[in-house]
């Protein structure tokens, strides 16, 4: 018998789980790897708008605004499709 934190082991190890766990996982890693791109993103843009080059920093804002809205798209579709609902 296997010996696990010094308890005895109740059940099955081998049980299986919702896929509901794996989609919210794959969702919060996704909004993860947002925030990974918002950080150079961030330096880039205060570096475009300190220079005196509106231009520059308005394209970049707006690209950064259709990525994330492109992400809110995806979130509100798997919130609509009950992927949150933990029943």
């Amino acid at each position: 018998m296997t010996y696990e934190s010094g308890m005895v082991p109740i059940g099955d190890a081998r049980k299986r789980f919702n896929v509901r766990f794996y989609i919210v996982a794959m969702i919060f890693l996704v909004f993860d790897v947002e925030i990974v791109f918002l950080y150079p993103w961030a330096t880039i843009f205060a570096r475009h708008v300190h220079n005196d080059s509106p231009g520059d920093g308005l394209i970049l804002l707006m690209e950064m605004v259709a990525f994330i809205v492109i992400l809110l798209v995806a979130y509100f579709y798997a919130w609509g499709k009950g992927v949150f609902r933990w029943d």
